[in-house]
């Protein structure tokens, strides 16, 4: 997702007004003193009584702009623009939107009972979790038709899904499930993140006996740094941002297992600010072995 988010800076999709706009909206949770923002954890976070009169705004003015038809051969293009634009949102979306809850039909959603769903846009920054390395090249793969957008809320212990499909060359949301993270394939992970994303003495419980790191030069702008630290070091080298409350995952396609490894990438929105927490099980227990900030 990368190459979208140096984002709206990019496709031709939005004007140097709008970039300017968004920019001061998304970048507000990384204002200064380096505060970490506020996590909510509630499946209607987005209707909460909020100002979103510039985020409103922007979403005006993004509407009356025409996503181009390449922005559908990358999901990454796409969501972003999916997620902004009202207009363009409700066009792809299947209605009536079947809801699912365990694998059974709950409801179907029609179209003017509809609420803007934003996804990560108003957070600042999205979460990913591979497997591997090489699990991160399908965020480029233009040949995949199936993917899910996971909003993982840790307090009431569910994944609710956003089951999008390509259709005749566009992307079209066709279903929403909502399942229990313990039946979720990275169900132990998360189970795991959720105490370490909170717990600062169990973060330093679960740093392997060293751990690696690349960090920026603080002597250098350009420059990094690696090492190696000690649990007890954590404190000092701990990136700005541990996501909690509700994170987000991204399923290109990956098929996970039950893995000793996994990676989870933090990736912030138009800022170029970026985040890679890498777990392993030892001894039966998640433990990070390595960090790059």
């Amino acid at each position: 997702m990368r190459e979208f988010f140096e984002l709206y800076s990019m496709r031709k999709i939005i004007g140097p007004i709008v970039l300017l706009v968004l920019l001061l909206v998304m970048l507000t949770p990384y204002g200064c003193g380096n505060k970490k923002p506020e996590q909510l954890d509630s499946l209607q976070t987005d209707s909460l009584p909020v100002d979103t009169s510039e985020a409103d705004s922007t979403d005006s003015l993004i509407m009356q702009t025409v996503m181009p038809k390449a922005a559908d051969e990358l999901f990454d293009d796409f969501v972003f623009n999916f997620a902004a634009n009202k207009k363009l949102q409700t066009k792809r979306i299947q209605f009536p939107l079947s809801v699912f809850r365990n694998g059974k039909l709950e409801k179907k959603i029609e179209k003017v009972d509809w609420k803007m769903e934003h996804f990560f846009m108003r957070q600042g920054y999205y979460t990913l979790i591979f497997d591997n390395p090489r699990q991160k090249q399908l965020v480029k793969d233009t040949t995949i038709n199936n993917v899910v957008v996971e909003k993982i809320f840790f307090k009431r212990h569910t994944v609710q899904q956003f089951e999008f499909n390509r259709i005749n060359g566009e992307w079209i949301m066709t279903a929403i499930n909502y399942k229990p993270i313990n039946r979720n394939l990275n169900s132990s992970f998360l189970e795991f993140y959720q105490r370490f994303s909170t717990d600062s003495a169990f973060q330093v419980k679960s740093m392997a006996d060293e751990v690696e790191f690349t960090a920026p030069d603080p002597e250098d702008d350009f420059s990094t740094i690696t090492g190696v630290i000690v649990p007890q070091q954590w404190p000092d080298f701990r990136p700005g941002l541990i996501p909690r409350g509700v994170i987000y995952n991204i399923l290109y396609g990956q098929k996970y297992k039950q893995s000793s490894r996994k990676i989870l990438v933090i990736r912030g929105i138009a800022n170029g600010f970026e985040v890679e927490l890498d777990f392993k099980r030892v001894g039966g227990k998640w433990k990070l072995v390595k960090f790059n900030s």
